[in-house]
C-alpha cells in the first residue's frame, strides 16, 4: 500500500498501527489524489480485514488551503483539528512549538512534585514559629 501511494507523490508514514499520509495541496486534482489515498487506506484495511477507527481519524492542514474540502474515511467526515500527537510530540497547525512544550513543562512539574518529600519544614527565627508544609504523595 505505502510504495503505491508513494508512486503517485503521497508521503506514507506507518508506524505500529497507525498510518499518516501527506500531501501538498496545490490544485484540486492533488484532493482528489488524498481522496483517493484515503480509499486506498480502506480498501487495504478491508482486503486485510483490520478496523480503520474513523473516530481517532483527523485532517491537518499547514499553512494556507486554497480549496475547502470535505475528506472521509467510511462515509464519514473527517474533522479538522489544530494540533495532532505523533507519538509523543504535538505538531501544531501554524509549526509553533509552544503547545508541545507546554505540555512537556507540565509533566516535568508534575512529575517534579510526585519526589518532594512528604514533609517540609520552615522555622522562622524572629518569633519562632514553625511552618509545615504536606504534600501527598502521587
Amino acid at each position: 500500500m505505502a510504495k503505491l501511494l508513494e508512486s503517485h507523490g503521497i508521503i506514507v508514514k506507518l508506524f505500529a498501527g497507525d498510518v499518516k499520509v501527506y500531501l501538498q495541496i496545490v490544485n484540486v486534482s492533488d484532493t482528489v489524489m488524498l481522496q483517493g489515498a484515503l480509499d486506498l487506506i480502506v480498501e487495504w484495511a478491508s482486503t486485510w480485514q483490520l478496523q480503520l477507527f474513523v473516530s481517532k481519524c483527523n485532517m491537518l492542514t499547514i499553512g494556507h488551503v486554497p480549496f475547502d474540502v470535505k475528506y472521509s474515511v467510511y462515509d464519514t467526515v473527517l474533522p479538522y483539528v489544530t494540533t495532532s500527537r505523533d507519538l509523543v510530540t504535538v505538531i501544531a497547525q501554524d509549526l509553533s512549538p509552544s503547545i508541545h512544550i507546554s505540555e512537556v513543562a507540565a509533566k516535568a512539574h508534575q512529575r517534579a512534585n510526585c519526589i518532594l518529600p512528604t514533609n517540609f519544614c520552615v522555622q522562622r527565627h524572629a518569633n519562632e514559629s514553625i511552618y509545615c508544609l504536606r504534600a501527598s504523595n502521587c
